[in-house]
């Protein structure tokens, strides 16, 4: 199963401090808005997503239809696809996407040890 590109979604408790120190490890921003308390930064295939005030904790996110730059790919697997392929297997889901409906959509589960896990479909 193709989960498509990964980054790490952060919760800071400030993003104007947490932007300015990424940027020392040279990431730069790539999307985003600081006004509405989020950015996408990358460094080269490593992509992290700051967020204040939007996530209790750290995820893991995937983006099911992207690559490592954001850029859409030709074909993936949709995040319908995905979700009903998990509930197969037996995981939980948090949330789930609907299935009556085509293009973006999301749905979140936790890991054994709590861990959230944020599949992101954006197209």
């Amino acid at each position: 199963m193709d989960l498509g590109a990964f980054s790490v979604s952060l919760a800071v408790k400030d993003i104007e401090t947490s932007r300015a120190f990424y940027e020392t490890l040279g990431f730069i921003t790539v999307g985003g808005d600081t006004s509405q308390n989020w950015l996408i930064i990358r460094n080269r295939q490593h992509t992290i997503g700051l967020f204040q005030g939007m996530f209790e904790k750290n995820a893991m996110t995937f983006n099911p239809g992207w690559n490592t730059q954001c850029e859409p790919l030709e074909s993936f697997t949709d995040i319908r696809e995905i979700q009903q392929r998990l509930k197969a297997s037996g995981v939980d889901l948090l949330e789930e996407a609907d299935e009556a409906t085509t293009g973006p959509a999301s749905c979140m589960l936790f890991d054994p040890d709590g861990n959230p896990i944020l599949i992101d479909q954006h197209i």
